[in-house]
């Protein structure tokens, strides 16, 4: 158990180490000097209180008017200062806790789109599950429980000091029994409780995410699952993991029920035991009524001070979850070499494909392989884009056509070879699956550039070229906003994200299968206002008519072979095997 509380608190300093003493350090070390003098403050005035119920009680036992107006005009008087002094420990706090979210959130997010770890968070074999909630929930979460348990912490160890010299004044047992008390308490239950309880919250908020993101997937997908009428199966599937949720939840009810009942019959004897003590010498004369009142809230206060770990084993249980999943998430951002794991040896892991800044784009002896190293698509490929020309990429499914892509984006280094390529804002890739971003009309136009300027007469005559001329109109204006994945039909968006080319005007662009959706006049349209802007471009596709608008033709094989052809001659030979019987 020492060992895991060992590892939990270096996974937490790996993370908060950064904001305390990076560029935001004297920021927060501020807020959290004025967080701590606040604290100060309110718990000295807290002893004051605690004497005053003391003295309000014996001279109401004693009948003492005057001594019991003059104890409420000083209670109040304290109080009217404690109030105010509480309240702005809470705002400070919750407020450093928020300028804490905001640097650690900016920083998760910064290495989440730094050197595409997004991109190989979904294609690498990690363990590492549901980014969007450690970033959206165990962020916040940390921030908020780390300066909760620091600040509890900082105030018990103030009540401490504070309460333990009241109570020393009044029976000096009591400090005693009460400090092996809570010893013995704390660790019967990080030894009995710790570990269970650890792996269960870790399960839990794993689990948890697996359902929640399920029910996003079907909000994503719902047309495509309503043509199949895969409602039975998705059910099923979501209620399987809904049931993984509540079997999880069950068991750690039954350890929190366990917990519990330690600790409720543990808490109980505080409240008794300053009055059994302190009872003789009540009897007897020689101490004042409410000297029991008194010890009573100061042994509570020091108790549960010394008590922390106990009164907060579940939160604690629960963070400690929370830190190791944001730490592995961290560890995976922070090494880029790593982004992309595989299982191959060593000796094959060391070969990988070069990349050339050039002012053209190429491709020298590339042999590209799957991230896995599994299965070798193409081997030894030599070929150039022509300037201001284009080449088709074409072959059976699973022949490496996307993988050639997502090669020259960047997005696969397995293999070996060099790729010559401008840099990347010189070139634009259109992917298979449209991509339509939150925004408004005008985004969805100059995405990614969406920082230039454009007028709207541009806009409008580039809407017209991919024959969605009327498409501003229809939704009101180019400032409109709307889900644009779900209001566009396929082909519109695939003429959409067209318009981007011809508003960008990159030096290249890379297509794949960008043109599927669309009809043979509308494709045919769309090609010759790219060739009109003198726009140097590499196809995906599978339609033999595309090759009527490409000046060569890469054919790959199953067999990881290749070889270049003329259009013509190409299209010669895919309509004779169409008119073959």
């Amino acid at each position: 158990m020492d060992r895991l509380n060992f590892k939990v608190f270096q996974q937490f300093w790996a993370i908060a180490k950064s904001y305390w003493f990076g560029d935001e350090k004297w920021q927060a070390r501020g807020l959290l000097l004025g967080v701590v003098l606040f604290l100060l403050a309110y718990t000295g005035l807290s002893v004051v209180l605690n004497n005053k119920r003391g003295v309000l009680i014996s001279a109401l036992s004693a009948r003492d008017e005057p001594r019991f107006w003059q104890t409420v005009t000083i209670f109040i008087a304290v109080l009217v200062l404690y109030a105010p002094l509480l309240a702005g420990y809470r705002y400070l706090r919750d407020r450093l806790s928020l300028q804490w979210r905001r640097w650690l959130t900016n920083r998760f997010l910064e290495n989440y789109f730094s050197d595409r770890a997004y991109y190989h968070l979904n294609t690498s074999n990690t363990e590492i599950d549901n980014p969007d909630q450690r970033i959206a929930e165990d962020v916040r979460s940390f921030t908020q429980e780390s300066l909760t348990f620091l600040l509890v912490l900082v105030e018990s160890v103030l009540s401490v000091i504070a309460f333990s010299g009241v109570l020393w004044g009044i029976s000096q047992p009591l400090v005693f029994f009460l400090v092996l008390y809570a010893l013995v308490g704390t660790i019967v239950t990080t030894v009995v409780f710790g570990k269970p309880l650890v792996r269960l919250n870790f399960e839990q908020l794993k689990k948890e995410a697996d359902f929640r993101f399920s029910l996003v997937r079907i909000r994503e997908n719902a047309e495509a699952i309503a043509f199949y009428r895969g409602e039975e199966r998705e059910s099923q599937q979501i209620q399987h993991r809904f049931l993984e949720v509540f079997d999880n939840v069950k068991r750690l009810l039954l350890w929190e029920l366990n917990l519990n009942v330690l600790t409720n019959a543990y808490e109980f004897i505080p409240f008794v035991l300053p009055a059994l003590v302190v009872a003789p010498a009540i009897f007897a004369g020689e101490m004042e009524v409410g000297k029991v009142t008194e010890a009573q809230g100061a042994f509570v206060r020091v108790f549960f001070s010394l008590n922390v770990v106990v009164a907060r084993f579940q939160a604690l249980a629960t963070f400690g979850a929370g830190i190791n999943r944001l730490y592995t998430f961290a560890e995976f951002l922070e090494k880029p070499e790593n982004n992309q794991t595989t299982d191959a040896p060593d000796s094959l892991t060391e070969a990988t494909i070069q990349t050339v800044a050039a002012d053209r784009v190429a491709v020298e002896h590339l042999t590209l392989e799957t991230p896995n190293h599994q299965r070798t698509l193409i081997e030894n490929l030599s070929v150039e884009l022509q300037t201001g020309q284009g080449l088709l990429v074409m072959g059976p499914s699973g022949c490496g056509k996307s993988s050639l892509l997502r090669a020259i984006a960047g997005l696969w280094n397995t293999g070996r070879g060099t790729i010559l390529r401008p840099e990347p804002d010189q070139i634009l890739f259109l992917p298979q699956r449209p991509y339509m971003v939150m925004g408004t009309l005008r985004d969805q136009l100059l995405y990614p550039n969406t920082h230039i300027q454009v007028d709207d007469q541009q806009l409008k005559q580039v809407l017209q070229k991919v024959n969605l001329a009327d498409l501003d109109e229809r939704f009101g204006g180019f400032e409109a906003e709307r889900d644009w994945a779900e209001v566009l039909s396929l082909g519109e968006q695939q003429r959409l994200t067209f318009a981007r080319l011809l508003v960008n005007q990159p030096k290249y662009a890379i297509l794949d299968e960008a043109t599927s959706a669309l009809d043979l006049d509308n494709e045919e349209k769309l090609y010759q206002h790219l060739q009109a802007i003198g726009t140097t471009f590499l196809s995906v596709g599978h339609r033999p008519n595309l090759a009527n608008h490409h000046q060569q033709v890469l054919q790959l094989s199953q067999d990881k072979t290749w070889q270049i052809r003329q259009p013509l001659v190409f299209r010669q030979e895919q309509l004779e095997l169409i008119e073959l019987p």
